[in-house]
């Protein structure tokens, strides 16, 4: 036994030490630590959602005491992953530039100080979710149990994080919100105000989407790649438009399918379940399928037959 384990070991190591350099990380600055960011994002939750997150018991009377203390582990705990990212691609770049420490100190002052910009932006898509949603008691009942709100939260702070230039973290934190949600936000895309996604399981919302204000998707909703432009030696061109845009107070009801770069739903549309678009259509328009081969019939027992002779009397 302990030999073929030995055996087992000189295996992987080769495998290791001959194959596959790109999907390995060693000899190098370490990564940014995942299990962190996920414990991250709780404590930036309790920021923008005080009373909600974190101590329910929290009062105007030590909210000054808490938030202090939330903002200042927030900068001690999100700075060092930052750095870590930013060492990261200046060694892939074969730079030194030596800027990493302050340029992450940087970054996250300037999300903090963009926190109250998030919270106004999160407080649309709350009252976005009640306006929308008839089985919606109350702003309550959506912070605690909508994942559409937490999937569309954690992007916001993600997206601010990808317009830094980061790609890692911001990642980390909406696959992190996708396994919990069921709800694929790429942190890339960009999304206007007072956004809701109803019921949210199964959304997927590309890189390069745009998406306007006052825009409501349900469950199963596509916004896609139609196709992937290469360039002459066959590689993959990145960060060119390859998914829709979503005009302002446009609705996209459940399993619709909507693709391509040049795809432009305009304003005040209504996209129906099931939909499968390629193609742009007009402000103020209605894309439904048709019901050409619907056939509804009874479900109804017969009735059983009457006895011969009978008179009924």
């Amino acid at each position: 036994m302990k030999k073929r384990l030995r055996n087992i070991v000189d295996g992987i190591l080769k495998s290791i030490n001959d194959q596959q350099k790109e999907v390995q990380h060693f000899d190098s600055s370490p990564l940014p630590d995942k299990q962190k960011i996920y414990k991250l994002i709780q404590d930036i939750f309790i920021i923008l959602f005080p009373g909600y997150a974190g101590h329910s018991e929290m009062s105007f009377d030590t909210i000054e005491m808490r938030i202090g203390y939330r903002v200042a582990k927030v900068y001690e705990d999100l700075k060092p992953q930052v750095h870590r990212e930013l060492i990261h691609g200046c060694q892939r770049s074969g730079d030194t530039c030596g800027q990493c420490h302050r340029a992450a100190d940087q970054i996250v002052l300037g999300f903090l100080e963009n926190v109250p910009a998030l919270r106004a932006a999160l407080d649309l898509d709350v009252k976005a979710a009640f306006t929308n949603d008839p089985a919606a008691v109350n702003f309550d009942e959506i912070i605690f149990s909508y994942p559409g709100l937490e999937a569309v939260s954690v992007y916001r702070v993600a997206h601010y994080f990808y317009s830094c230039g980061l790609r890692l973290i911001p990642r980390i934190m909406t696959e992190w919100a996708h396994s919990r949600t069921g709800v694929d936000i790429h942190p890339g895309a960009k999304i206007g105000k007072s956004f809701f996604i109803d019921h949210g399981t199964g959304v997927v919302i590309g890189e390069t989407s745009l998406i306007g204000d006052n825009v409501t998707l349900y469950q199963g909703v596509t916004l896609g790649a139609l196709n992937f432009p290469r360039d002459k030696d066959g590689q993959v061109i990145r960060r060119v438009r390859r998914h829709p845009t979503i005009e302002n107070s446009v609705v996209i009801y459940a399993g619709a399918t909507i693709l391509g770069g040049e795809t432009i739903i305009g304003e005040n549309s209504v996209v129906g379940g099931n939909v499968w678009l390629t193609e742009s259509v007009p402000a103020h328009s209605r894309v439904v399928l048709g019901n050409a081969d619907l056939k509804i019939s009874s479900r109804r027992p017969s009735e059983p037959p009457k006895k011969e002779g009978s008179s009924g009397g």
